[in-house]
């Protein structure tokens, strides 16, 4: 007989225990995940908490701004809300990249899911109404005549009745007013919106004083706001701002006139006919910087954002003067001889 063969060690398999564990661990996160959506759906319907005695919060969202950014935005604007919950529910709704820009006013009673809602226009009866950099008090004021399902309670009121309203009596609104889009519900009072606008604007205008340059030339928040309202006037493109901004801080320190024609016309107001004449410019008032030194009494238009920095942050340079090359931007000058040179380059052969 054969020697039976030698028999092959028994190993039994391991396969099935581990396929178990991992079926557990499996289970255990769909669990917990189930009971975290649950928790967030069940938080999400209740309102959320606001830091200090405020009725509303109002807060800014930029265009390409992230979920986690705009949650850091709503709370340092007041809002007290656990921001990873929120986030999640941003997540898990599908919602988060259909976020819009613009400012949004949020009440008491407002809750998480309402929230997402505003941010991403869900609600069908939220409107808005946008503000363009440049405007004047005059055209935001039309803007917010014309725009549907807003209550028109300031259609009978003055400039300084309005800044009356929002604690600034005897200035004028020019200038004070965020540039932005605004939306709001039906029959919100458009003294609201404005009221939004103007903190905005101050937030903005505070923002950007802090962070200045230290080595620009202007003294207070005012000058810096008359000084972006020129600069935004006088920019075809966004690159040029800090440099029209350096002639003009230019300007200011050796006490040359700053020869505007934007401030001409903000002066004549109403009566300017679009054709602006030598005569306009010899013709004083308070805003003619051709026949007055240093910065107007008041701004002349409402400044974005960009204005106020470039003003703030002007280009180092010794440019005195520029001249519009026609296609936006514009042409700067050191002596009033390279400055004719480019006059003759740009303007008169192009006419």
């Amino acid at each position: 007989m054969t020697p039976d063969k030698p028999q092959a060690p028994c190993h039994l398999s391991t396969q099935p225990q581990q396929g178990g564990v991992l079926s557990l661990l499996l289970l255990a996160v769909v669990l917990l995940a189930m009971v975290l959506s649950g928790w967030v759906a069940f938080w999400a319907h209740f309102p959320m908490a606001h830091r200090g005695d405020v009725s509303t919060i109002d807060f800014e969202v930029d265009s390409g701004m992230s979920v986690k950014q705009l949650i850091t935005q709503a709370q340092e604007a007041g809002l007290e809300v656990n921001g990873m919950m929120l986030y999640s529910l941003f997540k898990y709704s599908g919602l988060a990249r259909e976020v819009k820009a613009g400012s949004y006013e949020l009440d008491r009673e407002v809750s998480p899911w309402i929230l997402v809602q505003k941010l991403t226009r869900g609600e069908e009866s939220l409107k808005s109404v946008t503000l363009i950099e440049g405007w004047t008090m005059r055209q935001w004021r039309q803007a917010l005549n014309k725009a549907e399902g807003l209550k028109h309670d300031s259609v009978k009121m003055s400039d300084e009745d309005i800044m009356k309203r929002l604690g600034r009596e005897g200035e004028r609104g020019e200038g004070y007013f965020y540039p932005d889009t605004y939306t709001f519900g039906k029959n919100t009072s458009d003294l609201k919106v404005l009221a939004r606008s103007f903190k905005s604007m101050q937030r903005h205008l505070d923002a950007a004083w802090l962070a200045r340059d230290p080595n620009q030339l202007l003294t207070s928040k005012e000058d810096a706001l008359i000084l972006a309202s020129i600069v935004e006037k006088e920019t075809g493109q966004a690159k040029d701002r800090p440099m029209i901004a350096s002639v003009f801080q230019n300007r200011l320190k050796i006490g040359m006139p700053l020869q505007t024609d934007p401030t001409v016309i903000y002066g004549l107001g109403v009566s300017f006919n679009g054709n602006l004449t030598r005569q306009d410019l010899k013709t004083d008032h308070p805003w003619n910087t051709y026949t007055r030194g240093g910065l107007p009494p008041t701004p002349i238009a409402m400044p974005g954002g960009a204005s106020l920095n470039a003003a703030l942050h002007p280009a180092a340079s010794r440019a005195l003067f520029f001249v519009a090359k026609g296609d936006g931007s514009s042409q700067f000058s050191e002596t009033l001889a390279e400055h004719n040179d480019a006059v003759r380059k740009y303007q008169l052969h192009a006419q």
